[in-house]
């Protein structure tokens, strides 16, 4: 009862806020009407004694009170005046108050059926004390981050906190959580591997070099981490070096227990890896390239990256393969190069397109900007 006093009161105030102008702007109005009306008779009135007393002339006289009767035709009101004028002002200033007062009318209607007035409130503090299995992702969420606002030392909370994020799309956050168990709690492979997978999704995946790091602790706490070899495989691929992404993939596979959930991921990937063309080198082409010299090796590589070069301008359509390109310029040192292969990319597809964005993102883990 006491909500639908508070909202009887609130409307009606807010009706009057509105109403009590309109009410007054036409009282002012006709008021001032009525004052302009009986100046102008009163000219009329002296115009005749003027002309009685001969001292203006009766050509003057007639154009002086037709001035006069034009005015007061503009009025609106008056003898002269038409019916039709002077009742649009009250027509629209019904209608106004209409529509003011149909508004309250209508929500309090509608609110009535689908409304929920006797719903009692629900204050944060008293969600946040709920029992955590009857609370809601957000709720837990709001909880964990109070907790951490006052308690900002405790590792175990953020260790908690940091696969919730990951889990809900907020990388940015699930990094700073990640980092900060790491740092209060301590190195395990699954807080550095949860690091790097947020780190390539907050990179729109890309395998960074850091991440890439990130991934090869993990690996030196548990050499069978499936989150780490996994990421580390798609690095590889990336790069353009299939053959090692294929072995890596299908070693995984092999150690894999038959209820382990990255069964399907390591499968899709290796599907992806036989129907896409190959990019890099051949099997045959780094054993070779082993047994080169230092300049040999090199004039290989760049035989290689200008190769793929090619294949971009004969098929440019390919976003891993201007990745390959940007990657191997700056492994052999051309910045102009890497930059210009950036640039290229991100025409190819559009700069607001979400290729160049990964372009973009890719070429800053190198150090590379489209601009510099």
């Amino acid at each position: 009862m006491l909500f639908w006093v508070i909202a009887a009161v609130l409307t009606l105030g807010a009706s009057l806020a509105v109403l009590l102008p309109l009410a007054g702007s036409a009282k002012e109005r006709d008021s001032q009407d009525a004052h302009d009306l009986e100046v102008y008779r009163d000219q009329l009135s002296e115009l005749d004694r003027d002309l009685a007393r001969g001292l203006i002339q009766p050509v003057e006289a007639e154009q002086a009170r037709a001035e006069i009767a034009r005015r007061i035709i503009r009025l609106g009101t008056g003898e002269t005046a038409a019916a039709a004028p002077g009742t649009m002002p009250k027509l629209a200033g019904l209608l106004s108050m209409a529509a003011v007062l149909a508004v309250p009318l209508l929500s309090w209607g509608i609110y009535s059926r689908i409304g929920s007035p006797d719903l009692p409130s629900q204050p944060l503090a008293e969600r946040l004390a709920k029992n955590p299995a009857d609370s809601s992702v957000d709720e837990l969420v709001a909880r964990a981050e109070a907790h951490l606002t006052k308690n900002p030392s405790d590792g175990r909370g953020w260790d908690v906190l940091a696969p919730i994020y990951l889990r809900i799309g907020r990388f940015p956050d699930a990094v700073t959580a990640y980092r900060n168990a790491i740092r209060l709690a301590g190195e395990t492979a699954a807080r550095q591997a949860g690091l790097g997978e947020a780190m390539v999704n907050g990179a729109g995946g890309v395998v960074s070099a850091e991440a890439q790091a990130v991934f090869e602790a993990a690996l030196k706490l548990e050499p069978a981490n499936p989150k780490a070899n996994f990421y580390l495989a798609l690095a590889l691929s990336q790069e353009g070096r299939k053959p090692e992404a294929v072995a890596m993939l299908q070693k995984m596979q092999a150690s894999l227990p038959q209820d382990s959930p990255w069964r399907r991921a390591v499968g899709q990937a290796l599907a992806a890896e036989g129907s896409r063309p190959a990019a890099g080198p051949s099997e045959d082409q780094v054993a070779a390239a082993s047994s080169l010299s230092d300049e040999d090796r090199s004039a290989m590589i760049e035989t290689m990256v200008a190769g793929l070069d090619e294949k971009l301008k004969q098929n440019p359509r390919d976003a891993e393969g201007w990745m390959r390109l940007i990657r191997s310029y700056a492994v052999l040192r051309k910045p102009d190069e890497a930059r210009a292969a950036l640039r290229r990319g991100i025409a190819v597809f559009g700069a607001d397109s979400p290729e160049a964005k990964q372009f973009t993102a890719f070429a800053g883990t190198l150090g590379l900007t489209a601009t510099e």
